[in-house]
């Protein structure tokens, strides 16, 4: 269930570590009331809702111990590229990931009120979950496209009616029409092949990660865990620019993954969109310290590998199975020998 988080404000301990990456961190925060998340859902959008009903309200104490803004500003190395990290610093994956923590609470909430026999409030938050689901579909279909597939058919479809028109311009001398339609052909086709290239890479897609694997980007060298993909890369032209995902060696038509940054890194980064080649694996288990105020609403805690267990509502956002640690022989005789 989610606690409580703001885009704008992330607290840490006195230590350094992220108190959202600690189970004490829970007890310092709440949600807003019902009434005040209600108000919210008739006069706002989805993210509206879940940015100013995911508030940050915390032990004032705590608070004044260390404060620190989310906003950007990177602090490592430049890359090979002419880029810093974050260039690859994602509003919208961090957006996504807490509309995923308001669906959790709301399914929590209708649970709750089903469990207090509340039938009344359980049916209110139920539509409001409905809506909530409803609104996230659509926003991923607008975002990734409802079915690559159907729009390379479309487009394939427009072109033949466009030729069709083309011919009959060519036929009754229409040279100044049938100009027009052999450039809106030559767009078409161009387009159709994006959405063929991009239908292929949705329908073929196979991840070298998974959901909560470590790993550590290429070139800026932070270490972070995987908690979110997609087969290409979703995000806007703007970002993909500002990215330079044109340069790299399989441009955006390959996986993109929503990676969570180790907040001693830096805390500022908090959510990076990387492309599958900019990240490694690490090459020997990494059972180190990892924090980050999001892992403890994704994932239930850390496996023999040092990799990260996600919850079951995580995997069945992108159909992905468990994964089972390799089961090693030695282990058992070393533990048999004990």
């Amino acid at each position: 269930m989610v606690q409580g988080l703001s885009l704008n404000t992330i607290t840490t301990s006195r230590n350094g570590a992220f108190c959202g990456s600690m189970p004490s961190w829970r007890k310092h925060f709440k949600l807003m009331k019902k009434t005040q998340i209600s108000s919210v859902i008739e006069r706002h959008g989805i993210w509206h809702l879940c940015h100013q009903s995911l508030v940050l309200r915390g032990n004032p104490n705590m608070l004044k111990q260390r404060n620190m803004r989310v906003e950007a500003g990177w602090l490592f190395k430049r890359g090979d590229q002419g880029l810093n990290a974050s260039s690859e610093q994602s509003e919208t994956a961090n957006e996504d990931i807490l509309i995923f923590f308001f669906q959790l609470d709301l399914a929590t909430r209708v649970q709750y009120a089903l469990n207090t026999e509340q039938y009344d409030i359980a049916q209110q938050l139920r539509n409001k979950l409905t809506e909530v689901e409803a609104e996230v579909i659509r926003q991923q279909e607008a975002k990734r496209g409802s079915s690559p597939k159907s729009e390379a058919q479309d487009k394939a479809i427009s072109i033949i009616r466009l030729r069709a028109d083309l011919q009959k311009a060519i036929e009754s001398e229409n040279y100044a029409l049938a100009a027009k339609l052999r450039d809106a052909i030559s767009e078409l086709e161009a387009e159709s092949l994006a959405a063929s290239a991009k239908a292929l890479a949705h329908e073929n897609a196979n991840y070298s990660f998974r959901l909560g694997q470590r790993v550590r980007h290429k070139i800026f060298g932070y270490r972070a865990v995987v908690c979110g993909m997609d087969p290409v890369c979703c995000e806007s032209s703007s970002w993909m620019e500002t990215a330079q995902v044109e340069k790299l060696h399989r441009g955006s038509n390959q996986p993109f993954y929503q990676v969570l940054v180790d907040v001693h890194a830096d805390p500022n980064l908090l959510v990076a969109y990387v492309s599958e080649e900019n990240l490694l694996a690490p090459d020997e288990p990494d059972v180190d310290r990892f924090d980050h105020p999001y892992i403890s609403f994704l994932f239930y805690g850390m496996d023999a590998a040092g990799d990260f267990i996600p919850i079951k509502q995580l995997r069945e956002k992108y159909n992905r199975p468990r994964h089972e640690i390799p089961f090693d022989p030695l282990d058992e005789g070393h533990g048999s020998d004990a």
